[in-house]
Parts: structure tokens; C-alpha cells; sequence
């Protein structure tokens, strides 16, 4: 099992791997019109982009564990033995776990990982194609090593996420998300 210092190898054969191409330009960082002040995300400034390559889509469990098969990379979530979990996911068995003051929603799971998505117990709820959680940034830098590449600057990221929108709150633009006529993403439904 590798540490997740060590060296990453990048494998001879990266998993196929779409990407597609950002076009350079002035990438807007932050935003004029920050929700939440305390979150330091204003003012906008731009940062020039030199053009690059991201993939299309979020690391997919099934990725990962191609990854850990390569190389015996032991995630940080499995070497610290826990991990957060939101509350609505938490299994009965599991009810005496620990919040963090001020988010509560997050509970302090043992066993959580990416593999376990919900505690120890919880590998129905592992889905080959969903996104891969419970990862840390040291854990992503050595996917992204492994698959010949790496992570995005936050420059770079704020480009590619806006889509050449400029300072809009969403990636789509400016109309909020519904729980009836407008569900550009996964948001919370019900009561």
C-alpha cells in the first residue's frame, strides 16, 4: 500500500479519459455579488488563461478504483479511519456520531471512505459511475499524476466552470434552480 506521499507513476496506459479543450482568455476569479461575505469570494478580478485541457466529466469511482488497482494508493479518508458524511445519509446504526460546530449536517463517520460512501456498511450505496467522494486534494493530485495529468489551477477551474459566462451564480447563468421548471443540477427537493 502506497503512502500518499509517495512518488506517483503515471501508468503506462491512462483509463480513457475524455477531455475537451478551454479556449484561453481572461478568467474571472471571485465574484462582485458574493452570497456570503465571509466566504472572501469578492471582488472579481480577471487572470490571463493560457488555452488547456480538463476532463469533460467529475473522476468516477469506477476511475478511481482503477487507480488504487495500479497503484495500491490508500486514500487519507482510509489511513485517518473516517470521514464526513451528510446527516440525511447516516444509517440508523450510526446515530451517535459526531457534528462539526456550526455545520451539524456533517457527521464524523468511522469506515467512511470512498469505497463506503456512507460508514462502514454502506457498500450498496457504491455506484461504479457516480463521482468518486471522500478524497482528499493529495488524494486527487495522485489520480491526476497517475492519469497523466493534473490538477487545474483555481484560475484555470473559474474559467472552465463559467463557461464564458462571466460573473453569473450559476454555471448556466442567472436563473435559480426550482424544484418544478428549472433543474439545471441536483438540488435539495422536499421539505
Amino acid at each position: 500500500a502506497l503512502d500518499p506521499k509517495a512518488q506517483i507513476t503515471p501508468v503506462s496506459t491512462p483509463p480513457q479519459i475524455e477531455v475537451v479543450a478551454i479556449p484561453a482568455g481572461g478568467a474571472l476569479i471571485g465574484t462582485d455579488q458574493p452570497v456570503l461575505s465571509e466566504d472572501e469570494e469578492g471582488p472579481s478580478l480577471i487572470k490571463p488563461v493560457k488555452a488547456f485541457h480538463m476532463m469533460r466529466t467529475t473522476v468516477t469511482n469506477a476511475m478511481f478504483a482503477a487507480f488504487v488497482e495500479d497503484t495500491g494508493y490508500i486514500t487519507e479518508a482510509e489511513k485517518f479511519g473516517w470521514s464526513f458524511v451528510f446527516f440525511t445519509n447516516v444509517t440508523k446504526d450510526l446515530r451517535d456520531t459526531q457534528g462539526v460546530a456550526g455545520v451539524e449536517w456533517w457527521r464524523k463517520v468511522e469506515g467512511a471512505a470512498w469505497r463506503h460512501v456512507n460508514g462502514p456498511d454502506s457498500q450498496a450505496d457504491w455506484h461504479a459511475d457516480h463521482p468518486v467522494t471522500h478524497v482528499s486534494w493529495r488524494d486527487a493530485q495522485a489520480f491526476a499524476t497517475w492519469a497523466g495529468g493534473r490538477l487545474p489551477t483555481e484560475a484555470q477551474w473559474e474559467h472552465a466552470a463559467r463557461g464564458g459566462l462571466g460573473d453569473v451564480p450559476f454555471p448556466w447563468g442567472t436563473q435559480e434552480p426550482d424544484e418544478q421548471t428549472h433543474l439545471p443540477c441536483n438540488i435539495w427537493q422536499g421539505n
